[in-house]
């Protein structure tokens, strides 16, 4: 671990060695906010650390100071270096798991490499994220016109619903592809698109129970994991043995924007043909023989074409801070007691609830009901008036949805947030909501 790194001097020149503050309000000072904003929305975007933002800055110049040299003699051995690291994080082998830009180039690179045949299925939720939503239909939409199947996904509900319910949905869709196999056809499939952790509601999904009810059922599970790295403790791809395993970086793992995990067995890796764009190290079934022979996962994700890869390097950087704030397990228990006092405080002050009361659901995302009634539609007009009223006029934000015929924010519980900061969010709810009721409410 990195003894010490210097701040910028913007920052008064504190520098990280020693005995970190205690979590809370002092941490603001190692990261970059204006001291006037209250943010409970690190989920959406990630906030990246004063240090690993220096620690890029030398990255970067010592890459403009010879750019050929870094990129052709020194970049693969500091990606295998991150590679190695991020893998022991999440329990997998350095060589099943590489970087993409983000969770949805991930979870698009993985979907777009499956060789699909009219009357294949592809299970999505009423959850899942928008932009994973679309790539599915997308897909559909495309010869040869892969089926969906939609499973229906409404909270509050329990872990164990969900699991039953799930597994039932599976059963049905086998059925069905199994009317659809024709003797002399292609071998059809099931490929079962799960989240790990539910964008909206924040909430943990069975994920790793899915899995398993996947595997037994022979469906391929490809897993959303966009909050999980820095969210979900003791992830452990080795065990679990998902198919494929996507998550991001740059979100609760304070690695730069820009960064996320590909996770692919060794068992699975020939389905990846080819990353996203396709790069020079393609192993194309008409390459005369003799040269490189696929899978060549590593060195086809290797190099997609020249992007800055300080965001890729970072994760050691980020690593090195979470640690010397006391690791995974102290991180954790702080964030999750924020989020459950924090949740429970919003609630009272708004007259609401929260949405997982039992807290088996939470990790570090809780999410609260606020005061508005379901004749208010969930348009873009409402979005960004919402949006602007709390970030321009309060500035403040945790991201507002709605779901099952109520209105929710999800806040984001981190290391520099108090509950303090969830009764300031109350306050500019309470004065945003009867704005918005009142312009809105009657639009439905």
């Amino acid at each position: 671990m990195t003894a010490s790194l210097e701040l910028a001097a913007d920052t008064q020149n504190i520098t990280y060695s020693g005995t970190p503050p205690p979590f809370g309000h002092p941490m603001h000072k190692y990261f970059g906010f204006d001291p006037a904003y209250v943010n409970l929305n690190h989920g959406s975007y990630g906030s990246m650390p004063l240090p690993v933002s220096n620690a890029c800055d030398t990255l970067s110049r010592k890459i403009e100071s010879n750019p050929d040299k870094f990129m052709r003699t020194e970049l693969a051995g500091l990606l295998r270096s991150a590679r190695t690291r991020v893998a022991k994080f999440v329990g997998a082998e350095p060589d099943e798991v590489v970087f993409v830009p983000n969770a949805s180039h991930g979870v698009n690179t993985v979907l777009r490499n499956f060789e699909w045949h009219e009357g294949d299925i592809i299970i999505g939720t009423t959850t899942t994220y928008n932009a994973v939503s679309r790539t599915i239909q997308y897909l559909h939409d495309i010869p040869p016109l892969p089926t969906i199947s939609t499973f229906t996904l409404n909270y509050p509900t329990t872990q164990e619903a969900i699991i039953d319910s799930y597994s039932s949905h599976l059963r049905t869709v086998k059925a069905t592809l199994a009317a659809k196999q024709k003797p002399d056809g292609p071998t059809l499939k099931v490929v079962a698109v799960l989240d790990a952790i539910v964008a909206n509601p924040g909430v943990l999904y069975p994920w790793k129970e899915l899995t398993q009810v996947c595997r037994e059922e022979g469906v391929w599970s490809v897993i959303d994991a966009a909050h999980n790295l820095g969210q979900e403790p003791n992830i452990d791809l080795g065990k679990v043995q998902p198919d494929f395993f996507i998550s991001n970086c740059h979100k609760w793992l304070y690695a730069k924007r820009g960064s996320a995990i590909l996770y692919a067995p060794k068992r699975n890796q020939p389905i990846l043909k080819s990353p996203f764009p396709t790069p020079h190290a393609y192993v194309s079934p008409s390459d005369p023989p003799g040269g490189p022979e696929a899978p060549n996962f590593i060195d086809a994700f290797g190099w997609t074409g020249t992007r800055d890869p300080a965001p890729y390097l970072s994760v050691n950087s980020a690593l090195d801070f979470r640690e010397w704030l006391g690791g995974e397990a102290k991180i954790y228990e702080y964030c999750h007691k924020v989020a459950l006092d924090g949740g429970k405080r919003l609630a009272e002050l708004l007259g609401t609830e929260v949405l997982d009361k039992t807290g088996e659901q939470t990790l570090t995302m809780v999410n609260v009901e606020i005061p508005l009634s379901d004749a208010v539609p969930y348009t873009k007009d409402v979005d960004v008036f919402l949006q602007n009223k709390l970030l321009l006029e309060w500035n403040t934000y945790a991201a507002h949805y709605k779901h099952n015929g109520k209105w929710w924010v999800r806040c984001s519980a981190q290391v520099w947030n108090e509950v303090s900061d969830f009764e300031y969010l109350a306050k500019a709810l309470n004065a945003v909501c009867p704005e918005v009721e009142k312009k809105f409410g009657k639009a439905a």
